[in-house]
């Protein structure tokens, strides 16, 4: 989560969505907030205290968080936005990165269709890392009550443009977005699946189908 006081915004980071380059081209214009610097001093105290303190949203918090933590019309005066993925797509990320840099956590299950009948499995252990990819991206977007309460939700699959699009709403100039963390080493994800595992994903997110309008 990335909070500017002197722009007036609020970008939300679901992972895995491309957030990591809008959130990093966007934290320079941080530097010029009247509150960067107790943020920052903040953000530092959090991190040396294992985020024992309450003092600070992690980067990728809900919305309900802001909502719930900060000043009613502050809140609501704010331009609140988010990034949003193909929920089979994000799967396939997932899936690599986990493979990648998280190996432990596939305990065993290598192969991509083992894995997702792995990681969806309601009766397996909780483990960090596999169970955060399987939160739905609508948690990320909506109150208390289920409602969406972000302003502007982008698509990874149209980044560049709708980062222009939350640029100008912002009141800066559009520019372009670095490539961080782009993936080189896979297919397109239609190849990983077969209609049993497809159909596993449409029905565990439902709900991120229907608020996001993908479809496989």
């Amino acid at each position: 989560m990335l909070l500017s006081h002197k722009y007036n915004f609020l970008f939300v980071h679901i992972a895995k969505t491309g957030g990591t380059s809008v959130r990093d081209s966007l934290q320079k214009f941080r530097w010029r907030d009247p509150y960067y610097l107790p943020q920052f001093i903040a953000s530092k105290m959090s991190g040396l205290t294992r985020h024992e303190l309450g003092i600070k949203f992690p980067r990728h918090s809900k919305i309900v968080a802001a909502k719930e933590m900060l000043p009613h019309e502050f809140f609501e005066g704010l331009f609140k936005f988010a990034f949003a993925r193909n929920p089979w797509d994000l799967q396939v990320s997932s899936f690599h990165h986990i493979k990648r840099e998280r190996p432990e956590f596939l305990n065993g299950h290598t192969d991509f269709q083992e894995f997702m009948k792995y990681k969806l499995d309601p009766e397996r252990p909780y483990q960090f890392h596999i169970d955060t990819s399987i939160e739905l991206q609508s948690d990320y977007l909506i109150d208390l009550h289920g409602n969406v309460i972000v302003d502007f939700i982008g698509h990874y699959e149209d980044l560049q443009q709708d980062f222009n699009t939350a640029c100008q709403r912002i009141g800066i100039t559009p520019f372009e977005l670095p490539h961080k963390r782009k993936a080189k080493d896979r297919a397109d994800y239609r190849n990983y699946y077969t209609d049993e595992i497809a159909e596993m994903v449409a029905t565990h997110f439902k709900r991120d189908i229907e608020i996001l309008k993908y479809d496989f």
